[in-house]
């Protein structure tokens, strides 16, 4: 009667734990974003543990089911397509609803990617914001607006069509000379880091197509 939250991979296969390997043998079932993508996980550690489509789109459906069948006497486990559940990922609802029910939780240490982002970024990460992904719309202005009085680095994802809409916007709210490192493919073999003004990172990604999942450290002047 147990649910663990695992963190896979967010690029290399070989960052993840022997214990969260292990895991992954030992439970019923493991809740997977999306099966395909974590069948390759899968099939490379021999883990043969049968899978359960877990994600956003049908987690308010199906999250009272699968928590019935762990207070049954089931142990399953939480992974993501990349990183650790809950962090922009599925993962609060079903952690609440264990909760609730006065189940046990366990989240395993591991792969993130806005910390290794953040610690090369070059800027303070003492105190930090993880703010994850913007609104898209809906509140976007409202958000930017509010986030304008913080002075610790801010944390962000990104996807590559929206980067230059998101530089754009922290110019004009923050202003061209704050501060950002640009993050993409971490632990990937093309992993690059851009660092500099957020005016010259408009320049740059300007020229240079934005490709892959993205982290921003963002230090307002």
């Amino acid at each position: 009667m147990k649910l663990y939250l695992v963190p896979t991979p967010i690029g290399n296969l070989a960052d993840i734990t022997y214990r969260a390997v292990e895991i992954l043998k030992d439970v019923d079932l493991i809740l997977a974003e999306d099966t395909r993508t974590s069948g390759k996980l899968l099939q490379h550690y021999e883990i043969k543990t049968p899978m359960l489509s877990y994600h956003m789109h049908n987690e308010h459906k199906i999250v009272d089911h699968v928590v019935g069948r762990i207070k049954n006497g089931e142990k399953m486990a939480l992974i993501t397509d990349a990183g650790s559940p809950g962090i922009s990922d599925p993962g609060f609802l079903i952690t609440r609803k264990m909760l609730e029910n006065n189940l046990d939780v366990e989240a395993l240490p591991g792969a993130t990617a806005f910390v290794p982002a953040l610690v090369v970024s070059g800027l303070p990460c003492d105190k930090f914001v993880f703010e994850g992904f913007l609104p898209v719309k809906k509140g976007r202005q409202k958000r930017l607006e509010f986030l304008k009085e913080e002075r610790r680095t801010i944390v962000f994802y990104e996807s590559p069509h929206k980067l230059l809409k998101t530089l754009a916007d922290f110019k004009t709210h923050y202003g061209g000379n704050s501060r950002v490192s640009i993050s993409r493919e971490i632990t990937k073999m093309f992993e690059e880091h851009f660092r500099g003004t957020v005016d010259a990172a408009i320049t740059f990604f300007e020229t240079k197509k934005p490709k892959g999942e993205f982290v921003i450290s963002l230090l307002m002047e």
